[in-house]
């Protein structure tokens, strides 16, 4: 057995769910920080790196003037709480909507996003990535992007049978979700 070349190989091997005892109530209520929460079991947050900060904020940048100038609703960063059903999730960007913004804003939404975006990390466990998208869609998210930088790529999720694949060639659009928004993919690479 090697030493690993750099922390982030390191990292992918303590990425292991770990079991506990502690209800999601009260998880939410800890000072636990870089997990989240599924199922009796505190799920480690991949680390990240400047290329994912880059992607998350380039993307960020051009939602957020846009649904600022339309007056959408709300865009939220990656270490906001968003209660999935019998889990707590902290996707990289999320968008609610005006209408669904809750009064309460001192908590973890209690609304799933409209949007949610994941941008795979280098120690990202795929099935992960690809159970999260659909926990989205289940609680209720209307779409979800899943950024792979490697690849250059998004992958737009509108139920677990509506997926394309976009290149950096592609538009990406806010659909019906986040109305009027679009990007070339290969903009969120710059």
């Amino acid at each position: 057995m090697g030493i690993p070349k750099n922390g982030y190989e390191q990292a992918a091997i303590s990425l292991a769910p770990l079991e506990t005892d502690m209800t999601l109530d009260e998880f939410c209520q800890s000072d636990l920080e870089g997990y989240e929460y599924f199922n009796g079991a505190l799920i480690p947050i991949a680390p990240t790196t400047m290329e994912h900060g880059e992607i998350s904020m380039n993307l960020s940048f051009l939602l957020s003037l846009h649904i600022r100038e339309n007056q959408l609703g709300r865009l939220y960063p990656a270490d906001t709480d968003f209660r999935l059903g019998d889990r707590l999730v902290k996707p990289d960007v999320a968008f609610v909507s005006t209408a669904r913004l809750p009064e309460n804003k001192r908590q973890a939404s209690p609304v799933a996003p409209d949007l949610a975006v994941e941008v795979v990390s280098p120690t990202d466990i795929q099935y992960r990535v690809i159970e999260k998208a659909f926990a989205y869609l289940n609680a209720g998210t209307r779409l979800v992007w899943v950024i792979e930088p490697g690849s250059k790529t998004v992958t737009v999720c509108r139920s677990e049978t509506d997926i394309k694949l976009l290149t950096r060639n592609d538009t990406l659009t806010g659909e019906d979700v986040v109305e009027g928004f679009s990007c070339q993919v290969s903009q969120l690479f710059e």
